[in-house]
Formats: structure tokens, C-alpha cells, sequence
């Protein structure tokens, strides 16, 4: 399970939605249209679903990572 990101119009950097998801369900879901109040600069942006990613916590590549390691 990840956090759905979108990219900052203004700034380019990712930012969170608040919403959660697995790559899988959110790659089948139907197209959507949502709003999210970005923090970074302090305004609302409206995003389509395909022009978001889920991004994974890192610690699930760790723990992975490490289950590989000899």
C-alpha cells in the first residue's frame, strides 16, 4: 500500500493526496478528477487519476533488500 502523489503545477515537486492505494487497484480504477490543497504553495490543485503515482514507503525496498542480501 502507497500514497497516491501528484506533481506541484507551480513548484514540480510531488506531494501527497491523502489517499491510499496499491499500484494494482489504482492502475485499474476508472478515470477520476480530484482536488488537493498542496502545502508547499498554499493552493488547491485539480488532478485527473492518470496524471498521478503511488509511491511506496521505502521501508517495504529495505525490508526486501535485506531479505536478498547474503
Amino acid at each position: 500500500m502507497g500514497v497516491v502523489m501528484i506533481k506541484c503545477p507551480r513548484t514540480g515537486q510531488g506531494i501527497s493526496t491523502g489517499m491510499k492505494a496499491d499500484r494494482e487497484s489504482f492502475r485499474c480504477s476508472p478515470v477520476f478528477f480530484a482536488r488537493t490543497f498542496c502545502l508547499i504553495c498554499q493552493s488547491n490543485h485539480e488532478w485527473f487519476a492518470r496524471e498521478a503515482w503511488i509511491h511506496e514507503p521505502e521501508e517495504k525496498w529495505r525490508m526486501l533488500g535485506s531479505a536478498f542480501a547474503v
